[in-house]
């Protein structure tokens, strides 16, 4: 079997090898490889660099938010910040209003940073501004702002009307054993 992909003027002793042993299935193992890599590491970047991965099924990433009457699953990302904050929970925390998009509070005691830009922050993140600061998102925007991921509503589709204008007061706890 002639191999077409490797040049036959520049056929070298290694090349003859490479031909008279499976052709190019190396290289396609590689190809396909480096392909699987890039794919997993696009999965959790943003146009401005790689986002913590946020945790997926384990029952110990996930927290519940409640707000009002209305419950929202949190799934915690794969941060120090996100960890310790489970840590201290259950807790209770009143919310404030800012610029129409989100809810923000000071936290008791401050969590491990590991901030970066994410250029766009989406409905239902939750991050760590600076090290003692949390913020709920509720709508999609830019920002240039640096942030500690914590992690992301589940289905943020009713959390504005949830969050209301104004103050609120906001639970994040384990979710109850089933």
């Amino acid at each position: 079997m002639e191999c077409t992909a490797c040049p036959q003027d520049r056929m070298s002793a290694f090349d003859t090898n490479h031909r008279q042993n499976s052709c190019c299935l190396p290289a396609a193992h590689l190809l396909v490889s480096l392909f699987m890599l890039v794919a997993s590491r696009a999965a959790v970047s943003g146009p401005d660099g790689p986002a913590a991965p946020v945790l997926d099924a384990p029952e110990t990433s996930r927290v519940e938010m409640t707000i009002g009457q209305a419950g929202f699953v949190v799934t915690l990302a794969d941060t120090p910040a996100a960890r310790a904050l489970g840590t201290h929970l259950p807790l209770l925390i009143d919310m404030a209003e800012l610029n129409g998009n989100e809810k923000h509070a000071a936290l008791p005691q401050p969590l491990p940073v590991s901030a970066s830009r994410p250029g766009t922050i989406r409905c239902g993140d939750i991050m760590l501004y600076g090290s003692s600061t949390l913020v709920v998102f509720y709508r999609t925007f830019s920002s240039p702002y640096a942030y500690t991921r914590i992690g992301r509503v589940e289905d943020a589709t009713n959390l504005a009307r949830a969050l209301g204008a104004g103050h609120v007061r906001i639970r994040f706890s384990r979710p109850a054993a089933p």
